[in-house]
């Protein structure tokens, strides 16, 4: 029984990550090429999620500010789950929908990009940090689990995976994260930075 699991997980990815690869590469390259023009010209990324999702959205950042493949500069990204001591008094004294909303609040800018990762497209919490983005002059991407979901229409630009199980999205949630750091360093790369 065990072993059947396995394969039928392994085919529910290979199955999911061909047909990602139709419709996300696009969109993905066209992120990368934005986003590199954005924190080229001083403007940050901002990204939360939960869970699972909040390590996508910390290895994303981590290979903004550190580095993907090869050297280059580092460019502004900020985890908002990671700084704990906010997250945790945001949800003591204002209740855990906000505590990503605050935070959008506290250090986003017209111009900077928040990127919100979900494999249900239904937290609250990053629902509530969409508005205030959008209140704020932000624009908002959203990496989600299959469509239709609150989070895709709430959100300037969405790209919906079609998994499974939440597993398999988050999987390809990995690949589409190491496809836009690709796609931003080319980006930045041909700018000359």
């Amino acid at each position: 029984m065990r072993f059947a699991t396995e394969v039928t997980h392994c085919d529910d990815l290979m199955t999911a990550l061909a047909e990602f690869r139709g419709y996300g590469t696009p969109v993905l390259r066209r992120w990368g090429s934005v986003l590199a023009g954005r924190l080229g010209a001083g403007s940050r990324l901002l990204v939360a999620g939960n869970g699972g999702s909040a390590a996508q959205a910390q290895h994303l950042t981590a290979e903004l500010v550190g580095r993907y493949r090869d050297d280059r500069p580092p460019f502004s990204a900020l985890s908002l789950h990671a700084d704990t001591s906010s997250t945790t008094a945001i949800a003591n004294d204002y209740g855990v929908q906000e505590i990503f909303a605050r935070q959008v609040c506290a250090h986003g800018r017209t111009g900077d990009l928040l990127m919100l990762l979900s494999t249900s497209g239904s937290s609250a919490n990053l629902l509530v940090a969409a508005k205030e983005a959008h209140r704020l002059g932000l624009t908002v991407w959203a990496l989600t689990g299959p469509a239709p979901n609150p989070l895709e229409s709430t959100a300037d630009e969405s790209l919906c995976v079609a998994g499974a199980t939440s597993a398999t999205v988050q999987e390809l949630h990995l690949v589409a994260v190491h496809l836009l750091c690709e796609s931003f360093d080319r980006a930045v790369g041909d700018d000359g930075r």
